[in-house]
């Protein structure tokens, strides 16, 4: 009870929002939602249980997602039209890899801009690891899938990224929470134990009854030094620095509120296009601002007085994007820039009419897990990570 009272004052002070937003509804014009998982119609829909928009990117008009699913049943891969506003290909991921869970690390691409990668994670119990996937999508809005195999034998990769410049791959996988490099011209895997947790620290997350999916980092961000940052146990950010391969941990830790630090872990991170690099923690919904450079953070407050900050994207003039909030409270969308600071949008509400089923119906997101920015920088998508998901999309503000 102590700890939850600190915790609510310590909120209170970081929350620079207006307690209304709580009861605001996010609808600017010229948002709208495209229906992807309702099965009222013969149009091309996703199956229910099996649509929870866990990845997103964007590949010329075309969005293109990877789902979670419930255990038992596979993911999918797909992509819709921004222009048609509608779904185009739905691939079940089962067709080229057995035995997966989700594809949960978000995409991450290549230099041709069309073809990208992804890590899932596997049934559990079945002791089939998670593997790399290699996607390229045409002109048609056609998804072409590639295996490129399973890179820690028996593990998920919870988190993962690609840097273009190197071929290689650098994740994180579950449960073990061990780091990997996979080269992807050699196929060349390099596996290294300094990110996982030590026993001391499996005894503390056992006494918060904590999971690896509770305090493994969701994510993986690369500078503009190709050195790759993440978290690890306990409230630690690392580097690795592929040049040397060596790791380091930074001696600022991840913003916290006081006796919580245990659950602290990157829950996503955002690169903008100057190069300044956004993370956030989930155990309080903190974001934070990386300097590389001095190898330090700064801690920006939270934009809403729950956890998690599950995704968050570039928009314009400085402007980031996130979604705060998760199960069993509801998203909020927000907006953070340097000089202005955060706003609390509300929770999405936008209008669902699809060209030729105009339904019209007003689609409200109350969980969102992904977001992306289209190529030309207009448009801001996100994805539900409910068991009948939409995809949410809104105009980018061209604020000075």
């Amino acid at each position: 009870m102590y700890n939850r009272i600190i915790y609510s004052l310590i909120a209170l002070f970081f929350v620079p929002v207006i307690a209304n937003a709580q009861y605001t509804f996010f609808n600017p014009k010229g948002s709208f939602a495209i229906e992807t998982s309702l099965e009222n119609t013969d149009e091309l829909r996703m199956p229910i249980y099996r649509n929870a928009m866990s990845s997103l990117t964007v590949s010329g008009d075309f969005v293109l997602g990877g789902t979670s699913a419930q255990k038992g049943l596979s993911p999918l891969l797909f992509t819709s039209s921004l222009s048609q506003r509608k779904l185009k290909t739905v691939k079940q991921l089962d067709d080229v890899v057995k035995g997966q869970l989700s594809i949960g690390t978000g995409f991450t691409g290549s230099k041709s801009g069309n073809v990208f990668y992804a890590g899932t994670m596997p049934q559990p119990g079945t002791g089939v690891g998670g593997h790399i996937i290699e996607l390229q999508v045409n002109l048609q809005g056609q998804i072409v899938v590639k295996d490129l195999g399973e890179p820690v034998a028996g593990e998920g990769i919870f988190a993962m990224t690609f840097n273009p410049d190197r071929n290689e791959f650098y994740g994180i996988v579950h449960p073990s929470g061990k780091f990997f490099t996979f080269n992807l011209k050699t196929g060349k895997t390099q596996i290294y134990d300094q990110t996982a947790p030590s026993a001391k620290d499996l005894d503390t997350f056992h006494s918060f009854a904590l999971e690896p999916e509770d305090y493994l980092g969701r994510a993986l961000v690369i500078d503009q030094q190709g050195r790759i940052y993440g978290s690890r146990s306990i409230n630690k950010l690392f580097c690795f620095d592929p040049a040397t391969q060596t790791f380091s941990v930074l001696k600022d830790e991840l913003p916290f509120v006081w006796g919580r630090e245990a659950m602290g872990r990157i829950d996503s991170w955002v690169k903008m296009p100057g190069g300044a690099i956004y993370g956030s923690n989930a155990a309080d919904g903190q974001l934070f601002r990386l300097d590389p450079l001095k190898q330090t953070i700064v801690n920006l407050g939270k934009p809403i007085m729950m956890p998690r900050i599950m995704a968050m994207t570039p928009g314009k003039n400085g402007m980031l994007y996130g979604v705060a909030g998760a199960s069993p409270g509801y998203a909020h969308l927000f907006s953070y820039h340097p000089q202005k600071g955060f706003r609390d949008l509300g929770n999405p509400e936008f209008k669902m009419i699809t060209p030729g089923l105009e339904q019209g119906i007003n689609w409200r997101g109350f969980q969102i897990a992904s977001m992306a920015t289209s190529q030309s920088g207009n448009y801001i998508i996100m994805g539900e990570n409910e068991a009948l998901s939409q995809l949410m999309v809104f105009p980018a503000e061209n604020l000075p």
